[in-house]
């Protein structure tokens, strides 16, 4: 299969499974003339990511990929606020804030980043080849769609059991995680951006703060963000809504399996799999989980 027969059978893909998502998500939610609220912002990130694609690829610039996916999770999250049934008490407005500020603060995060370096070298190919281009923009739609899908279900349920169930526990703890997963990415990735700037630390990697207890602790700490979404959305969960729950699941998956670490750690390696120290570094740090480095034997 060549390179744009897989695009295409990505984007399918893509449509398919947030099809399924927006009718899982959708039963017993709020609608809007017909229109279920949830299915709605489903739909609402595709068309934001397809219309960014446009000028982007008769650009061949992968610039404002990053800063498109903060503003496609703003723009879900308001459809959810400003059209679904108001219910919940403080969780609706507090999921829809939380989620907010990760995608700000994210979103500005890359796109200062991709400025400052001039391009993303992850879209060197991708952005010259227009099939797999529009296939990438697809995919981020379909991130933000299922990793929103749990808090975009709790916010536009109309259920008696989502309009009267009370913060408690759920809450409390889903709260605890998100803050927890949102300062340890943060942190890590101050912690990287400020070694990178250090002229000698051009071509070396960071082996302090964090990253001394995971080779990826921002992955870890968006990782657990999401599972707090998740908890705290629960309890307005009902039915067939409960297959929102996949999001951090998924998170996890993309991270760790397809996009996040496989292609990080393969870069790594061709860049310093010769070199002593970084094989001492793997083999003393975690992967993923932060925890103190093991002893050197």
């Amino acid at each position: 299969m060549d390179s744009n027969s897989q695009a295409v059978f990505t984007v399918a893909g893509a449509v398919v499974i947030a099809g399924a998502l927006a009718v899982a998500g959708s039963i017993g939610g709020a609608r809007v003339a017909g229109v279920p609220v949830f299915a709605l912002a489903v739909v609402l990130a595709f068309v934001i990511n397809w219309v960014a694609f446009v000028p982007s690829v008769r650009a061949r610039t992968e610039r404002f990929y990053d800063l498109t996916g903060s503003i496609t999770y703003v723009s879900v999250i308001a459809v959810a606020l400003l059209l679904g049934p108001g219910g919940g008490g403080v969780r609706t407005p507090l999921l829809g804030l939380l989620v907010v500020v990760w995608a700000v603060r994210l979103g500005t995060f890359l796109f200062t980043r991709v400025l400052a370096d001039g391009n993303d070298r992850r879209f060197d190919t991708i952005k010259t080849r227009p099939v797999s281009f529009l296939a990438t923009w697809t995919l981020q739609a379909l991130w933000v769609s299922v990793t929103a899908a749990a808090a975009l279900a709790a916010m536009t349920a109309g259920t008696p059991k989502a309009l009267e169930a009370s913060f408690g526990v759920w809450g409390w703890v889903g709260l605890a995680l998100w803050v927890a997963g949102f300062t340890l990415e943060v942190v890590a990735d101050a912690q990287k951006r400020a070694f990178r700037r250090r002229p000698t630390n051009g071509h070396r990697f960071i082996t302090t703060g964090l990253w001394a207890w995971s080779r990826h602790p921002n992955y870890f700490g968006e990782i657990v963000l999401w599972v707090g979404i998740a908890v705290m959305a629960f309890p307005a969960l009902s039915g067939v809504q409960y297959v929102t729950l996949i999001s951090p699941l998924f998170v996890w998956v993309l991270l760790t399996r397809v996009s996040g670490i496989p292609l990080l750690e393969a870069k790594a390696a061709e860049q310093w799999g010769d070199d002593p120290a970084w094989r001492a570094y793997q083999q003393r740090t975690s992967r993923l989980v932060p925890r103190p480095p093991a002893r050197a034997n």
